[in-house]
């Protein structure tokens, strides 16, 4: 089965509380703007860590690229 953007919001959103997520990508390649009060007091890596464990071993066997931008909700609204 093809992976979708869809498919990874529903992934990440599981996983993850998210006061904003968006997710964009042609199958291949995939853009996620993901915006979760988690991610406060936490550098940018840690950030992706968490993300990287919503998606578990699908980063490893479905997901090929991921980029993502990681914002607090104050961030997001700022």
């Amino acid at each position: 089965m093809a992976t979708t953007p869809e498919l990874i919001h529903g992934y990440i959103s599981a996983g993850l509380e998210c006061t904003h997520l968006e997710v964009d990508g042609d199958g291949q390649h995939f853009q996620a703007i993901i915006v979760s009060p988690a991610f406060a007091g936490k550098r940018p890596i840690q950030r992706h860590q968490l993300v990287y464990a919503a998606l578990g071993d699908r980063m490893r066997e479905e997901i090929h690229a991921l980029s993502m931008k990681t914002l607090t909700p104050e961030e997001y609204q700022g």
